[in-house]
């Protein structure tokens, strides 16, 4: 998708880079540094930033670059999985009930709303609870967080399209409904269902570092920005960068996602792009 020419442009871009950097390091930087971000060295607890540790250790000695990274690496992996598994549990129950309508939809937008009286982060707790934490918990809990919202943002889009002229001819053809979905439904709502994805992926980390803080996300040894965080609560008064850095990273990968779902809202709504010339 091309950006427009146009402030959100600029922003897209540069949450683009910025994500991209980000990633770069979660994929690459474990590997580079050469360091086991698992390895405790109790001589070393709480060092300050060094040539030796970049970042200082934590309680037990371990290097805080080195379990920042992988960190980056876990969170990411959950938040990107996470959101694939909504889109496609979402976008099947909205495109099915928004263009079946009847029962059907009936059924599905009271489901949906009763999932929208809980919050989010209660239903993936508890999801957590009955399964028990671990990665691929925490991935489920997510995704069925958020898949109510991505259902109703996709079944809305579906309505909106599905009775339009392009629609009703391929009808009047005779196509089937799986063809009509497949290739008239489905293109017409793409644009919504990239820019829902993208706004998701902000949203489903902040609900890992949640998971993670309050230790229902991912187990010792293995860290993310979450369980980083959980882990600086008891040390915080006296090393505040235990929780800054892991804290600062996920608020500038929310804020770099938000620009490239902003970005991309633009290039597909002329009037947004428009707008933004102006300015």
């Amino acid at each position: 998708m091309t950006f427009p020419a146009s402030s959100q442009s600029l922003d897209a871009r540069i949450g683009v880079g910025i994500l991209g950097l980000i990633v770069v390091a979660a994929v690459a930087g474990p590997v580079l540094i050469g360091i086991d971000p698992n390895s405790i060295d109790v001589t070393a607890r709480m060092q300050s930033p060094s040539a030796e540790h970049l970042l200082g250790t934590d309680s037990l000695g371990r290097d805080l670059l080195a379990r920042l990274l992988q960190g980056a690496r876990v969170s990411l992996m959950i938040c990107l999985a996470a959101v694939t598994l909504a889109t496609l549990i979402g976008s099947l129950i909205g495109i099915v009930s928004g263009y079946i309508g009847g029962v059907v939809d009936l059924f599905a937008a009271r489901l949906i709303d009763l999932f929208f009286a809980i919050p989010t982060l209660l239903v993936a707790i508890a999801v957590v609870a009955a399964l028990g934490p671990s990665i691929l918990t925490t991935i489920v809990a997510i995704a069925t967080a958020y898949s109510p919202t991505y259902a109703r943002v996709i079944r809305g889009a579906v309505v909106s399209v599905r009775d339009r002229p392009f629609v009703e001819s391929s009808r009047v053809a005779g196509a089937s409904t799986s063809r009509i979905l497949r290739l008239d439904i489905v293109p017409a709502i793409r644009p919504v269902m990239i820019v829902q994805s993208t706004a998701l992926v902000g949203a489903a980390l902040i609900d890992e570092a949640a998971l993670g803080f309050l230790g229902l996300g991912v187990q010792p040894p293995t860290s993310s920005w979450g369980s980083l965080l959980s882990a600086s609560r008891d040390v915080l008064l006296f090393h505040p960068g235990l929780a800054l850095i892991p804290g600062l990273a996920v608020v500038v990968t929310v804020i770099a996602s938000n620009l490239i779902g902003e970005g991309i809202r633009a290039a597909g709504d002329p009037r947004l792009a428009q707008r933004g010339a102006e300015a």
